[in-house]
């Protein structure tokens, strides 16, 4: 079988449908499954995912949107940085329409400000060497799947003596979120859907201290549609057969160790610090700050510009449906108030936000399947 056409078996129908009626037929008690990823989250939604499982299994959205569970402060932080003379900012597109407290990047940019949506913060570098005279600043929003790139623009940077090039680290990572979630009293969560994206930079291990404390199913799973399913099925029959474990559903692009040269490069240029998640708090070790020798490349400290902890927008239900205690359609603002056209929290603004995947999918919000 070619790669092309194996890779295709992954969105067959019959396929699909098959292991959807087989999980129909393994599955008795009724249980929460959580997708931590926001990429799941637009899949299962895309796909009709939840058509093909029995009612006695719920599927719920974590906070796996990078854009989503950037803390509001931070938001601030970066149009602080916009409003700075002589700065450039360059941000992936996500984040442009994400409200502060105030404002957003698109409108700040809409009054004038110098600012660039971007595809890899190597274009943000390309800007700043093409302008040495002005700071450009890469807002650094993502999960371990983006460090690595920007951990090696940051050292082409050093190497090229690239001075004007500052990064905001907002990064997040994600094992320590799995254990803020378990500790949530409000969340029930029978089983955990893990990032197949992240987990291709970190490896299956990097959750087995996760999976030791809690004692929960756990599964790697892709983003297909059969990917999905595969990693529902591990996770019904291990529920049913009360053998927990942590489980590859993916494993023709996972493995137990990851991809150690992105590692070393995060690692090199990033240490783990504490972060602030939006509708979790301040989780210990799950962010990354910058490592003392390349401190002169944050950004906090070149602009001294410090995100302050600030409430989130009035009557948005975003943090509790990051934790999965809510879904959209249960938040006072969705498609009133709140719209993909005047988005009033960061999960109707991304394209992996929850709320804008129930949004474009989900067309009569007053019945939610398996949810």
């Amino acid at each position: 079988m070619t790669s092309i056409a194996h890779n295709q078996a992954y969105r067959d129908p019959d396929i699909a449908r098959r292991i959807g009626a087989e999980i129909r037929q393994i599955s008795r008690k009724p249980v929460r499954l959580m997708e931590v990823c926001g990429t799941h989250t637009v899949s299962i939604f895309r796909h009709g995912i939840r058509d093909l499982l029995p009612d006695t299994i719920s599927l719920i959205s974590g906070p796996g949107c990078p854009v989503c569970v950037t803390a509001q402060g931070e938001i601030n932080a970066f149009i602080r940085a916009a409003r700075k003379k002589d700065v450039i900012i360059a941000t992936f597109g996500d984040l442009m329409r994400v409200p502060g407290s105030a404002s957003s990047l698109e409108k700040e940019r809409a009054e004038g400000r110098d600012i660039r949506v971007v595809y890899s913060p190597m274009d943000a570098l390309t800007i700043a060497r093409d302008n040495p005279a002005r700071q450009i600043v890469f807002l650094g929003v993502g999960f371990e799947t983006t460090t690595p790139t920007i951990a090696a623009t940051v050292l082409t940077a050093r190497q090229m003596k690239i001075s004007n090039f500052l990064v905001f680290s907002a990064h997040k990572i994600v094992p320590p979120a799995l254990f803020a979630l378990m500790e949530n009293s409000r969340t029930h969560i029978d089983g955990f859907i893990l990032p197949g994206h992240v987990s291709v930079i970190i490896g299956i291990d990097a959750y087995r201290p996760f999976f030791e404390a809690f004692r929960i199913p756990c599964s790697v799973g892709g983003f297909k549609p059969v990917d999905i399913l595969l990693a529902i099925r591990t996770l019904v029959k291990q529920i049913e057969s009360n053998a927990v474990g942590l489980e590859n559903a993916y494993s023709r692009a996972v493995n137990h160790t990851g991809n150690l040269k992105a590692q070393a490069l995060t690692a090199q240029v990033f240490e783990p610090s504490d972060a602030i998640w939006r509708g979790i708090g301040k989780i210990p070790k799950s962010g990354l700050k910058f490592r003392k020798a390349f401190s002169d490349m944050d950004a906090e400290n070149g602009l001294g510009i410090k995100p302050a902890i600030v409430e989130d927008p009035k009557g948005c239900a975003c943090g509790e449906i990051l934790t999965g205690s809510k879904t959209p359609p249960s938040c006072p603002l969705y498609k009133k108030k709140c719209t993909p056209l005047t988005p009033v929290g960061p999960c109707m603004v991304s394209t992996e936000g929850t709320c804008a995947a129930y949004y474009r999918y989900h067309m009569d919000e007053s019945v939610i399947p398996n949810a």
